[in-house]
């Protein structure tokens, strides 16, 4: 099995996010999972010039002056009267972040207010009331206290999506819903970069992206898959079942029905593990047992060493971009991986030739963590923390290593491969 996260940090739409302040239109959002909203400070008064340097990296952080837009899911409901979900992305820059020009403020400290200074603007309100100006109002519908009036058409319990959120907003959602906007009857929308991923690097050698933890990962993961069974002999003799899980909410803990702390693995497997069970007394023990013969590979991206904080790194264990997928070491479990997970990955990488490297945390340093404990202490299965190196995780612009990528599609194809002649071979008493 391998399993990953989709989510990255972001900003999300508040469920009431209409506001406007002096003569600009501004969307009400909240903080999703652990970004870069950190303060950044300059040690001395000397380099108080740099300030205007910092507002580019904290840019990058966050999303200040970047072009951002949204995207999500809306319910909408249909001619037969149900509510349905339709994906939507707003493909054009609509929304700013804007920074304060440093002329205006001189502090050493660039500090913000996450609740009051982090709405991005969405327009002026002039000209959305030129835009709207000869647009016909709907006719107000006529109050009723028939007795024939059902409860849906006397009682609204929320405000439209209209009244709460700013009206064009509503409007490009329901365009791309390819709905009326009347339909719209909510919608969980973040915020993104709308500037492409790119290849970089005077030798096309790395990407630029934003969400590369842990999409990055997760791309692998499919691939590795599908590629696993591509032959048409590929299940011939194959005695285990060959599983990926792509979990929600991994930036915000994964205690939610769609995170890795939830049921849903534990339930597919127990389902799973019945299948060719020929008595009761088998199906009794067979998820126990698959669970014992099961290996686990959680896979998240790493960090690759940044040259300009190389001493923030263990100096024996600074893993390199492009130089191979990273197995997570932590004597303190924030990591699920140990010696007979590193036998067997070992392997699994030498027959495909692809290179690895270790990963711990200075002595002196947090340790982040991944699902990999989690599922571990759930399931009970061997486990492996590993992904690929990357820089700026968290950041709104992230990068990685061209070559990693296909470095990650070989160990997950191997691993669907050869697990099931190598997990014999390791034994552990």
């Amino acid at each position: 099995m391998i399993a990953a996260h989709t989510d990255s940090p972001t900003l999300r739409v508040k469920p009431v996010s209409n506001k406007q302040a002096e003569g600009f239109i501004q969307v009400g959002v909240e903080t999703y999972g652990g970004g870069l909203w950190h303060t950044c400070t300059f040690p001395s008064e000397a380099n108080r010039r740099r300030n205007a340097g910092l507002r580019v990296v904290l840019s990058l952080y966050i999303g200040f002056d970047r072009d951002l837009s949204i995207a999500g899911r809306a319910m909408v409901k249909t001619d037969k009267n149900e509510c349905v979900q339709k994906l939507v992305k707003i493909d054009r820059p609509i929304l700013r972040i804007p920074t304060l020009a440093i002329h205006l403020d001189r502090q050493e400290t660039f500090t913000f207010n996450k609740e009051t200074q982090l709405f991005p603007i969405a327009g002026l309100v002039a000209a959305e009331l030129n835009r709207t100006r000869n647009i016909p109002k709907p006719a107000a519908r006529e109050s009723s206290s028939t007795a024939d009036e059902t409860p849906n058409e006397s009682f609204a319990p929320l405000k439209a999506p209209t009244e709460r959120h700013h009206p064009y907003i509503v409007e490009l959602v329901a365009d791309e819903a390819d709905v009326p906007v009347a339909s719209v009857v909510d919608f969980e929308m973040v915020l993104y970069d709308t500037q492409k991923a790119c290849i970089g690097g005077l030798n096309n050698e790395l990407i630029f992206s934003a969400r590369i933890d842990n999409l990055g990962m997760s791309y692998c993961s499919i691939t590795g898959l599908i590629n696993s069974v591509s032959s048409p002999t590929a299940l011939e003799n194959e005695h285990s079942i060959r599983l990926i899980s792509l979990f929600d909410h991994e930036e915000i803990g994964s205690t939610t029905a769609q995170g890795a702390d939830s049921n849903f693995l534990p339930a597919v497997i127990r389902r799973l593990s019945v299948i060719g069970s020929s008595s009761d007394d088998e199906k009794e023990t067979a998820y126990e047992q698959t669970l014992a013969t099961s290996f686990l590979i959680s896979a998240d991206m790493a960090h690759s060493v940044n040259p300009n904080y190389a001493a923030k790194y263990e100096p024996d264990h600074k893993p390199e971009m492009n130089k191979g997928t990273v197995i997570k070491v932590n004597a303190n479990a924030r990591y699920a991986t140990n010696s007979p997970g590193i036998v067997l990955i070992q392997e699994v990488a030498r027959r495909r030739r692809v290179p690895l490297q270790l990963f711990v945390v200075r002595n002196d340093s947090s340790c982040g963590s991944t699902i990999g404990p989690m599922l571990a202490a759930a399931l009970g299965t061997r486990t492996l923390d590993l992904g690929n190196p990357q820089l700026s995780m968290h950041s709104i612009r992230e990068t990685g290593g061209v070559y990693d990528v296909d470095h990650g599609i070989k160990l997950f194809e191997s691993f669907f491969e050869h697990f099931s002649d190598l997990e014999s071979k390791i034994s552990v008493d």
